[in-house]
């Protein structure tokens, strides 16, 4: 047997046989650098069997086995399974070519195959972009997470998926794990406070965390603390996401910090955002940065034509998005807004507000600090929340003046006196109903809310104070439970919150009423099995209040959303006036909601807080309504970046009919794959005692449900999945499978509504789909079943003797460009010299034209191998001069796009030299300047480097035996 010395000429790439350190190992992927070989592999050979590793030629001896020696093994398997196997393994091992754009797996996973969300998978893989890089601004409601999940399950089966982060906000993680796992066969560690616990006892201080899991889910909260900024800048990853990333725009916040980190250290980077842009070009610029520094000028200047290779946005009424949702997307209900009759004593408190600090006669109000006109409408907000929440306002501006040292002023004296007499007017409230929360119970009550009821609500609330006082009445009031109730604030840890938002969305939860402030209003799901949203009271900010009404109405709504709001009106004429404002604020979201899909646009404030200001100057008569909100119209017309992002609305172009590629694979389905995979490494009997070496495999047919008992090696894969499923499912002594996407789905609906293990929303049955762990598994026990550089060989329906071959086309990374399959046909094996090749884009050939097809017979082994190995040399040559025009042709196609990117990058190095620059802009055009260079360098990593060819299968005729 011949071995090639990687010293001298290393050919290799993932498929490829390794020897080292006199093991055998699957090359998984391969990275040339200019100093060599960097070699992740896989054991093959017993002593490292299912073993991973990493290699680098400087310091090992690396040999590549020659695949023009080959040796050739008859198959003796029945029905030639032994080839089957090895070949449907090899398949499923090789990555699916990285530039294609091909739809392989994401639409064979639990999710709904949209177009416009296929749209997004074909953006982020389009091979115009150097690497995968996307800004998913889709509006609230459209499924960036199954858009997330689609990329992703692509990106690993290109094998461009082995390393990814996943950063969130804290309350979503579990919910991101969970529709990442169920849906799409991808596991993720939540690294929350818990997780990171864990880690931390399994780990020495001195070690990377992030190098223990391949894939991992974070919150951005945890990961932007300092002790891990040290251990990302020495981390890389295959792709990084960050959801809700308009949080990273701020320079010079720790969130801006970690996107700069994380963006140069991955090859794909997915950024989510509904509102991608805060109203500031240079904010906006600081994303298209993190994604392709070259699509912004040195100048900070960027072009539609930069933004949309970049950025994919739709929202709920664009011609695409409604043509497809239909029933699962129900049309919002017709908004209902209720003014509300307050109570005596709310009503005397509204009129001390307005007429002592809001509207004073005397034209000041009592209060003492700076900023006279704003405490007042801290007040008066406060007071529209509940008088829970203006009582603790008060307690807190009363217990700030006490603790000043020294004798109060007059100024502060008389503060004093006017919140003393405000609390006393407010604690009057307090015993009788309160208007408000006697128009939620009605409301709630109107809705079909209570004790013989299923129906539940969404009461949102921005006071934590109000947030408690509706928790602790509503039970009664309503004829309830307290369990029926509960409460989900910033104030509770990430476990607790998600604990809350997990229950809420089963069927067979005891919760009716979710009581929650802001925390839930971006991310979150409810609407599982809630349609109705009510503001107890009213966000003084657009942006809030469409995130808000984002939680019930969104994609998989079979019910139309209902909004509702509850506005007080005082008896005093000017305050009641005021309050109008905000039902105005309401029916202005709705409006944008059907035409724009973003109504951060019609304020350009961009900023909840910087929409708040402007309303409560609208309240304290300082400017109008209509000078602070737009009419859509004027958004249009416009010159800003709003306008700039609604006309990128208007001319979306109509998602493309993207192809599918047809399942490649020697096997109906993946449970026949599976079947035949455990019954040849198991001896025939899987359904064997555990305990006598079998797993314990059984498929229900009839109830497409297969299960097994995972063996040691397969444990050991399967510690990396989600810890909640693993420990309520205990998956670890019984796995069980859902066969078909219909089980599948049928599984997820029946754990929403409480019937999932350990009545959680884990299914009880996981589907089986392409990506599973399972799948892997069984694939990499099937390869090792031939020995060091061996295939097989097996009768067919052929005329002459043929050689299956794969060729492939690699990049100095070791990602596959391109594949193509070939035979070569010996008419006189005599006469080997004399052969005809014929290129294949599949292997359904195998199945019709050889003995691989199903049910055929083994006659039994083949003789004289010494001639049909005489055959691989000639086989391994002619094939290699046949794929190489093909190849050559794909080559020349992926190296025009890296020519295009070097070109936009040398563009931008030109229009730097011409900007005079001085100082701080100088040291970030610098900066910018030294990142592009190394994504030119990365870019030479990406060109195509080397062709393979690999002896797969000899196929000798039936006559012959």
């Amino acid at each position: 047997m011949t071995l090639v010395h990687p010293r001298d000429a290393l050919s290799v790439a993932p498929g490829s046989i390794v020897v080292v350190r006199d093991e055998e190992w699957l090359v998984t992927s391969a990275e040339q650098g200019s100093d060599g070989w960097l070699l992740r592999v896989r054991g093959l050979s017993e002593l490292v069997a299912d073993t991973t590793a990493i290699f680098y030629n400087r310091l090992d001896d690396i040999q590549v086995l020659n695949p023009a020696d080959a040796e050739i093994v008859p198959d003796g398997s029945s029905g030639y399974r032994d080839s089957r196997l090895w070949l449907e393994a090899l398949l499923r091992k090789t990555p699916f070519p990285y530039g294609d754009q091909t739809l392989t797996v994401s639409t064979r996973m639990l999710a709904d195959s949209l177009g416009y969300q296929r749209a997004a998978v074909a953006k982020a893989l389009d091979p115009r972009l150097i690497r995968p890089r996307i800004l998913l601004a889709d509006a609230v409601g459209l499924g960036k997470t199954l858009e997330i999940g689609m990329i992703l399950s692509e990106l690993v089966q290109r094998g461009r998926g082995e390393r990814i982060l996943i950063v969130t906000p804290r309350h979503v993680l579990e919910q991101m794990q969970h529709e990442l796992w169920c849906r799409f066969a991808l596991p993720f560690v939540r690294l929350d406070s818990a997780g990171i616990q864990k880690v931390r006892q399994k780990l020495p201080a001195t070690r990377n965390p992030f190098t223990y899991y391949k894939r991992a889910i974070i919150s951005i909260d945890t990961l932007k603390s300092p002790r891990y900024k040290a251990h990302l800048e020495r981390q890389h990853w295959d792709a990084v996401v960050i959801d809700e990333s308009h949080n990273l725009t701020n320079v010079g916040t720790q969130n801006n910090e970690l996107a700069r980190v994380l963006a140069p250290n991955t090859e794909a980077l997915i950024l989510a955002s509904a509102t991608p842009h805060n109203g500031r070009e240079e904010s906006f610029a600081e994303l298209l940065r993190l994604l392709d520094p070259t699509a912004v000028a040195a100048d900070g200047s960027f072009r539609k034509e930069d933004v949309s290779t970049l950025l994919i946005r739709r929202h709920r009424h664009h011609d695409e998005v409604a043509a497809e949702v239909g029933s699962d997307w129900a049309e919002r209900a017709e908004p209902v807004h209720s003014l509300v009759q307050p109570s005596a004593a709310e009503d005397a408190v509204a009129r001390e507000l307005a007429q002592v600090w809001l509207h004073p006669s005397t034209g000041a109000s009592p209060y003492s600090g700076e900023a006279k006109s704003l405490f007042p409408w801290t007040l008066a907000k406060a007071f529209l929340s509940s008088p829970a929440a203006l009582r603790e306002s008060i307690s807190q501006r009363r217990s700030k003046l006490r603790e000043e040292d020294g004798p109060h002023t007059p100024e502060q004296r008389t503060e004093l006196t006017a919140l003393d007499t405000l609390a006393d007017l407010n604690d009057k409230a307090f015993t009788e109903s309160a208007g408000k929360q006697a128009a939620l119970v009605q409301r709630l009550c109107e809705i079909g809310v209570g004790p013989k009821s299923d129906l539940r609500a969404v009461v949102f609330a921005e006071r934590i104070a109000t947030l408690k006082w509706l928790t602790e009445s509503l039970p009664d009031a309503l004829g309830l439970k307290p369990e029926n109730i509960a409460m989900l604030h910033g104030g509770l840890s990430d476990t607790e919150q998600m604990k809350i938002v997990d229950s809420f969305k089963l069927e067979t939860s005891p919760l009716r009423v979710l009581v929650t402030g802001d925390v839930a209003s971006e991310g979150v799901n409810l609407h599982a099995q809630c349609h109705h949203l009510i503001h107890y009271d009213i966000p003084w900010s657009l942006i809030r209040i469409e995130q808000r009404n984002g939680r019930i109405d969104r994609y998989g709504q079979r019910r139309p959303p209902v909004i509702s709001s509850l506005v007080l009106e005082p008896s005093d004429a000017e305050f009641s006036g005021d309050l109008r404002v905000l039902s105005r604020l309401l029916e202005k979201e709705n409006q944008a909601h059907s035409t724009l899909g973003d109504v951060a646009s019609l304020m350009g404030k961009h900023s909840v807080g910087e929409e708040e200001s402007a309303i409560r100057d609208v309240l304290a008569r300082k400017t109008t309504l209509d000078d602070q909100v737009r009419s859509i119209d004027e958004v249009l017309d416009g010159d800003d970046i709003d306008a700039f992002f609604a006309q990128l609305d208007l001319d979306t172009d109509e998602a493309p009919d993207l192809p599918e590629q047809p399942r490649q694979s020697l096997y109906p389905d993946d449970i026949t794959f599976l079947d035949e995979a455990l019954r040849a490494g198991f001896n025939d009997v899987p359904h064997a005692d555990p305990t006598a070496g079998g797993v314990g495999w059984t498929v229900h047919r009839d109830h497409g449900i297969a299960e097994l008992v995972p063996p040691k090696d397969l444990r050991q894969r399967l510690i990396q999945l989600p810890q909640n499923y693993l420990q309520h499912g205990r998956v670890l002594e019984r796995l069980k499978l859902a066969t078909s996407t219909q089980v599948g789905d049928a599984q997820l609906r029946a754990a929403k509504q409480g019937k999932g293990v350990n009545n959680t929303t884990w299914p009880e049955a996981h589907f089986l789909g392409p990506l599973h762990p399972v799948l892997d598994w069984a694939s990499d026990r099937a390869l090792s079943a031939l020995g060091r550089n061996q295939i097989f060989a097996i009768r067919g329906t052929l005329d002459a003797p043929t050689v299956l071959l794969m060729g492939t086309l690699m990049n100095r990374r070791g990602q596959l460009v391109s594949r193509v399959f070939s035979t070569v046909v010996f008419p006189n094996p005599d006469s080997p010299t004399f052969s005809l090749v014929n290129t294949h884009e599949d292997l359904d050939f195998l199945l019709t034209d050889t003995g691989l097809r199903p049910g055929t017979a083994n006659p039994g082994p083949l003789t004289d191998l010494d001639r049909l190995r005489e055959l691989i040399p000639t086989a391994v040559d002619k094939a290699g001069q046949s794929m190489k025009l093909v190849l050559d042709q794909q080559e020349h196609t992926a190296t025009e796009l890296l020519t295009e990117w070097r070109r936009r990058a040398d563009r931008w190095h030109s229009t730097a030299e011409q900007l005079d620059l001085f100082g701080s802009q100088k040291t970030k055009v610098d900066k910018l300047s030294r990142r592009i260079a190394e994504e030119q360098r990365l870019a030479e990593s990406l060109a195509p480097t080397q062709q393979l060819v690999r002896p797969l299968l000899v196929i000798v005729p039936e006559k012959d035996q």
